[in-house]
């Protein structure tokens, strides 16, 4: 416990230190384009989060365009890592399927998101399944190729013993394929993650009529400094948050791992 509260205290005083630099670098610059920690927090609060009590503080604006997002970030993301996991536990454990499916794997993750976004738009045009569909393409191949490696090294002497007593192969999947697989899976997710939250912003830069990234093209084409680093911290900050709520998810599903293995 001594040890975990002089981490967090040490976490803080670094964090500190940097947005004390940040707002003594900016105020010495003194330049328009380079905000200090404090005009961006201010124009943040203003921007979204000065809304009434009822509406848990949020204003019209976050209404409108924080939580569309937020919505198509998670929801890609979700439909994403489901198809990731089952598609790569069948290719990974099916030897056939993976010799007739891994060169497609391997050319489709290798063309790059933001190049099919104007396909999408083509196919479903502006809005949400757009966005979405981008979001699932650009999250689905860290899952995908994790959980292929994850499913396909699971112990075989595990799975022995499962045949010999005659485990079910739904059993098999549940309590011996998954949880062996799940520090390889738990790594694409993560990965994935990330890569939301960059795909989310490209698809709103291009077909969106609401969100985040367009907020932010507004901002831009109108100048609005204030807002457009308002904009980048939040998208900052939202990233902390999702790292450390999936770290404790995390820790919860590897907690029958040794501690070694669960903290790598």
């Amino acid at each position: 416990m001594n040890r975990r509260l002089s981490l967090l205290a040490a976490r803080l005083a670094v964090l500190a230190g940097a947005i004390a630099g940040w707002q003594a670098g900016t105020e010495a610059a003194n330049s328009p384009y380079f905000l200090p920690p404090s005009a961006i927090m201010s124009a943040m609060y203003h921007q979204w989060f000065s809304g009434p009590a009822g509406h848990f503080w949020l204003t019209p604006d976050a209404t409108a365009n924080l939580l569309p997002s937020l919505g198509r970030m998670i929801g890609g993301w979700a439909i994403a890592s489901a198809a990731g996991i089952a598609l790569g536990v069948a290719i990974g454990r099916l030897p056939l399927l993976a010799d007739l499916t891994e060169p497609l794997v391997h050319f489709a993750r290798a063309v790059p998101p933001p190049a099919l976004v104007p396909v999408f738009l083509f196919v479903f045009n502006i809005g949400t399944p757009m966005e979405v569909a981008a979001i699932v393409f650009g999250v689905i191949w860290p899952v995908l190729v994790n959980t292929i490696d994850g499913a396909r090294h699971v112990h075989p002497g595990h799975l022995e013993t499962a045949r010999a007593f005659r485990v079910p192969a739904g059993q098999r999947l549940l309590r011996i394929i998954l949880p062996s697989a799940a520090p390889k899976i738990l790594a694409g997710l993560r990965l994935s993650l990330a890569l939301a939250m960059i795909m989310m912003i490209i698809s709103e830069f291009v077909g969106s009529t609401d969100g985040i990234g367009r907020e932010m093209l507004q901002a831009q084409s109108l100048f609005d400094v204030q807002v457009m680093w308002a904009i980048i911290v939040f998208l900052g900050l939202l990233g902390i948050a999702a790292n450390g709520l999936f770290a404790l998810l995390e820790r919860r599903v590897l907690a029958w791992q040794p501690p070694s293995h669960a903290a790598s």
